[in-house]
């Protein structure tokens, strides 16, 4: 079945044709839905909802000519899933209610020299955990301008906030995150037996 034929059977709400286009998409959404959410849990909620989001704009692509359908389907999952994170909001709530509180051990003072971890040479499985602990705030920008290449303009669109405002939160999340993948990286070193 052509591209054409399948986006043609899915706005006839053909199960096959939806289950086609499901199968082909649902392992890279899958991992979009996994960097995005604080869980696997989450992660799944947020699959299954966003896949049935792209359905119902389906008909939007025919008149896009300018991208593929991969890009459609990558843009109206991403679109869903902000719209859903920003949603979230006692995980906000909380999260700008906790306090720092004062540790014995000084490993995360903001000043201490340590080499900087590209995110590129990370395990996947250690980014994505790292990328999951982040707060709704810093996850969202993080993933928008780091990994899917949003320009901080088009970032600050969709996340309806300022410029600087998503500055500030790419800087806290890149900071958190060097942070969590250090320590990630040594629990991980440590479990391996040697």
């Amino acid at each position: 079945m052509s591209q054409a034929e399948l986006i043609s059977a899915c706005l006839k709400n053909d199960k096959t044709a939806k289950k086609q286009l499901f199968e082909t998409y649902c392992s890279k959404l899958h991992f979009i839905a996994a960097r995005y959410s604080k869980n696997s849990v989450q992660a799944e909620q947020l699959l299954l909802n966003g896949f049935a989001c792209v359905f119902s704009n389906l008909s939007q692509f025919k008149s896009q000519n300018s991208i593929t359908l991969d890009e459609f389907i990558k843009n109206e999952f991403i679109s869903f899933v902000v719209k859903y994170i920003k949603g979230i909001r006692n995980e906000y709530y909380v999260a700008s209610t906790v306090k720092a509180v004062e540790h014995k051990e000084k490993t995360y003072d903001l000043f201490l020299d340590s080499k900087f971890i590209d995110v590129n040479n990370v395990d996947q499985d250690i980014l994505l955990k790292s990328i999951q602990t982040l707060v709704p705030s810093q996850r969202l920008i993080f993933n928008l301008h780091v990994i899917d290449n949003y320009t901080l303009e088009q970032a600050s669109e969709l996340l309806d906030s300022s410029e600087q405002s998503m500055k500030a939160n790419l800087e806290k999340a890149r900071f958190n995150l060097q942070k969590t993948i250090e320590r990630n990286l040594k629990l991980s070193n440590d479990e391996q037996p040697v």
